[in-house]
C-alpha cells in the first residue's frame, strides 16, 4: 500500500543526444525536474551535465546523486537508494538516454519502491524504441525488444533467423540495438541472414538534428551506401508472411 508519508518516486526520461531540453521534454516534465534535488542516477557526472542544460531550480551542488552500480549483486538496499523518499523527499530516477526501466538499469530500484509503499509516477518523454516503432509502418498492434544480439556466429547468425521466423508467425516487429561501433557490422549481418523481401528498419539519432530513419527490405538495404557507424540506433525487423499487409507497396 501506498504511503502518503514518502515522497514519490519520479522515473525521469533524459535527452537521447545534442538535442534542446525544451523541444523533446514536456513542461510538466520540466517542471516536476527543476525542483527534484535527489536522483538515483547510472553516472552522476553525464546526469549533472543534462540538468545543468534543463536549468534546475536548486543549486546543482547542492543536489544528492545515488549511482547504480550495475555489478551489484542481490537486492538493493532501500535505504541506501531510497532514504530521501521514506523520509518524505521526492526523488528523480533517471536513465542515461531516454526512458528509465527501458533497455535501460533501474527497475530493481523501482520494484524497491513498490515493496516499501513509495508512490512511483513515470513522466513523459522521449524512448528510443517507441518512436522507431512508430516510425517503421510495422505492426505496432504486436512487437518485442530483445535488447542486444549476440556478438560472435553463429549465435548472431541463428538469433536473426530465430527473429525473422518470430515475426512471420506472430505477425510480430522485434526490436533490438547494437553497440554504436558495430552497426555497419550488423547492418551487412542481417542483409546475409534474411529474406530479400522481409523489412527492416533502422532509426538512427531519433530525436537530433541528423536523425535518419529507413524502412525498406532487405534488398533494397543491401544497396545502402551509408555509415551507420557510431550513431545510436534501433533495428526493427517485420516479415509480413501473414496477418498484417501494406496497403501501398511502393516500390
Amino acid at each position: 500500500m501506498i504511503s502518503n508519508n514518502f515522497g514519490k518516486l519520479f522515473l525521469v526520461p533524459n535527452l537521447l543526444g545534442a538535442t534542446k531540453p525544451e523541444s523533446v521534454l514536456p513542461n510538466g516534465t520540466l517542471e516536476i525536474v527543476k525542483r527534484l534535488k535527489y536522483f538515483v542516477v547510472e553516472n552522476t557526472r553525464t546526469t549533472r551535465r543534462v540538468l545543468s542544460r534543463i536549468g534546475m531550480d536548486n543549486a546543482i551542488d547542492d543536489m544528492e546523486f545515488i549511482e547504480i552500480d550495475k555489478h551489484q549483486k542481490g537486492e538493493p538496499d532501500l535505504m541506501e537508494f531510497l532514504g530521501p523518499c521514506l523520509r518524505g523527499e521526492d526523488m528523480g530516477l533517471m536513465s542515461e538516454a531516454g526512458t528509465p526501466c527501458v533497455a535501460d538499469p533501474g527497475a530493481l530500484i523501482v520494484d524497491l519502491a513498490h515493496s516499501a509503499g513509495i508512490q512511483v509516477v513515470p513522466l513523459t518523454g522521449p524512448n528510443a524504441m517507441i518512436l522507431a516503432l512508430m516510425a517503421s509502418g510495422f505492426n505496432g498492434q504486436a512487437f518485442a525488444f530483445h535488447g542486444y544480439l549476440p556478438i560472435k556466429s553463429p549465435e548472431r547468425q541463428n538469433a536473426i533467423k530465430d527473429l525473422e521466423r518470430r515475426s512471420a508467425a506472430n505477425n510480430e516487429t522485434e526490436l533490438f540495438i547494437e553497440t554504436p561501433f558495430r552497426n555497419n557490422t550488423m547492418l551487412e549481418d542481417l542483409c546475409k541472414n534474411l529474406h530479400p523481401g522481409t523489412r527492416l528498419c533502422i532509426a538512427s539519432n531519433i530525436t537530433c538534428e541528423d536523425e535518419l530513419i529507413i524502412s525498406q527490405e532487405i534488398a533494397a538495404w543491401k544497396k545502402y551506401k551509408g555509415d551507420l557507424n557510431k550513431k545510436p540506433a534501433v533495428f526493427l525487423i517485420y516479415s509480413e508472411a501473414k496477418g498484417y499487409v501494406r496497403k501501398n507497396n511502393h516500390k
